[in-house]
């Protein structure tokens, strides 16, 4: 425990952004560091539980008393050595993690949390600037070779133990850069894709090879790849968008939140845009869907100079805070305001669209939409919602963007023609007890098999699935359940 009345001194302080008026004009990151002395501070709030519900927390099972310890020391060495020891990648899930460990903080109980993002975040970059992130290339290789199916980041982290393990990995991507969602779904203002190639160039420092533009079941035989590879993890990610199939869906200015996402984030690569181009300049964008990837819409949608910005969240607006049925330490369904956000948008709670309404020439227009409202149901049926009366009404609209979550991975190819089974879901059928598919050899992680979830899960499950393929190899695994890293470096 740094500071034993850390906790009593100071309060939780984050790091200053730059102007929402300035930032909206490039694609840049626009956090700044913690000074040293605030950095420190941060630290010594951590109380050292007892029981630490940070840990449970975490997916991954970070040691966040203990590297908030090392932070307070200034033991960088230390601290970056406790943290990558449960977390492959701490330089993403430092930005983009929604921080369910701050949920569970104890200090949270009746305080604001510590700040274990941003010092996360804090000690993966100053282990950077100072040269404590080295290649780790295996001493020993085991001969085994394993092809991991996607390099999101589920698969980038069953890759890197795999690795780490002494096996032979191959990573097959599709698009022509690797790092999936965290390459080509999530904005640079969040994530530059400097820190993407950065990991990727140490990845393959260590071993790893990269074999891009690789649409296996498309252009890479599956054959192939079950006759070369003693084990296959299968990581492409839950990929299929929830669909709103309403009268005009077809008008032009409807479209997917992630082609849209995914084209900007080419655009700021430099790199070339195939399909024709979908565009919030100069037009009334309306996004549907509350979560983190309809915010994602609107913080780029007013870089691209939309008009106007508006988002659509089909549930009740949440309250500010806990209430009694979102105790400590759950994580809490309360409001929570994005930077994106913060740049300029209406939001609008309780609504659903009836219909996309276009002109003459099939643009749309319009969306007609009608506000909602809780019915309660006598007989012990859940409640519903039903239209308010008088409410349906036109909202001017030229580019509505679909951001209402995704239904489960891509049947089509890959796992239609290696006949795995799934479930009632449509992802991957595994359990978590081995991760294994119903063909001994394949296996599977992240979002393909739990559907759609965080970066900071499909790291977890990319960590777990590894030891599960490590054992199927070579009947034992040094790569331990919620990870403390390999027993010893020199595998």
């Amino acid at each position: 425990m740094g500071k034993p009345t850390g906790f009593l001194e100071f309060t939780r302080e984050m790091p200053s952004k730059r102007p929402a008026k300035e930032r909206v004009n490039d694609y840049n990151e626009f956090v700044e560091r913690l000074e040293d002395n605030k950095l420190n501070q941060q630290a010594a709030r951590c109380m050292n539980c007892g029981i630490p519900f940070c840990h449970s927390g975490c997916p991954l099972g970070n040691v966040i008393p203990e590297f908030n310890d090392a932070v307070y020391q200034k033991n960088w060495a230390e601290a970056y050595e406790i943290l990558s020891s449960t977390n492959n990648f701490p330089e993403f899930t430092g930005r983009i993690c929604p921080a369910p460990c701050e949920s569970a903080c104890v200090l949270g109980i009746n305080q604001p949390p510590v700040a274990i993002e941003e010092i996360e975040k804090h000690i993966i970059e100053i282990a950077f600037d100072k040269g404590l992130v080295k290649p780790r290339a295996p001493k020993v290789r085991s001969g085994k070779k394993v092809a991991v199916i996607g390099s999101g980041p589920a698969g980038l982290a069953a890759a890197a133990q795999l690795n780490a393990a002494g096996h032979q990995v191959t990573v097959y991507e599709r698009d022509d850069a690797p790092g999936g969602l965290l390459r080509y779904g999530i904005p640079d203002f969040k994530l530059e894709k400097w820190v993407v190639e950065r990991r990727i160039k140490l990845m393959m420092e260590e071993g790893v090879e990269f074999r891009l533009n690789a649409n296996v079941g498309v252009n890479i035989s599956i054959n192939d790849i079950l006759r070369e590879y003693q084990a296959i993890i299968l990581a492409g990610g839950s990929t299929i968008p929830r669909d709103l199939p309403v009268t005009g869906r077809s008008l032009k200015g409807v479209h997917f939140a992630m082609d849209f996402l995914k084209q900007q984030n080419k655009r700021v690569s430099n790199a070339e845009i195939a399909a024709e181009e979908i565009l919030a300049g100069a037009k009334n964008v309306i996004v549907i869907g509350g979560g983190d990837t309809g915010s994602d819409c609107v913080g780029t949608s007013n870089r691209q100079g939309a008009v106007s910005v508006t988002q659509f969240e089909l549930m009740p607006k949440p309250p500010a805070g806990r209430t009694d049925f979102m105790p400590w330490p759950t994580y809490p369904m309360i409001l929570k305001t994005t930077t994106s956000h913060e740049e300029g948008c209406e939001r609008h709670w309780a609504i659903a669209t009836k219909a996309f309404v276009g002109d003459a020439d099939g643009n749309l227009k319009a969306l007609r939409v009608v506000d909602l409202e809780w019915a309660v149901a006598e007989d012990g049926r859940p409640a519903r919602f039903v239209e308010r009366e008088g409410s349906e009404r036109d909202m001017p609209c030229e580019l509505a963007l679909l951001a209402m979550g995704f239904v489960h991975p891509q049947h089509e190819g890959l796992l239609n023609q290696l006949g795995v089974e799934l479930d009632d879901r449509g992802n991957v059928k595994a359990t978590e007890k081995n991760y294994q598919t119903n063909i001994a050899k394949i296996f599977t992680a992240g979002d393909m098999r739990r559907g759609q979830s965080l970066v900071v899960w499909a790291i977890s499950e990319g960590r777990e699935c590894a030891r599960r393929v490590d054992e199927f190899l070579v009947g034992a695994s040094l790569l331990e359940s919620k990870d403390r890293s390999l027993i010893s470096q020199a595998v």
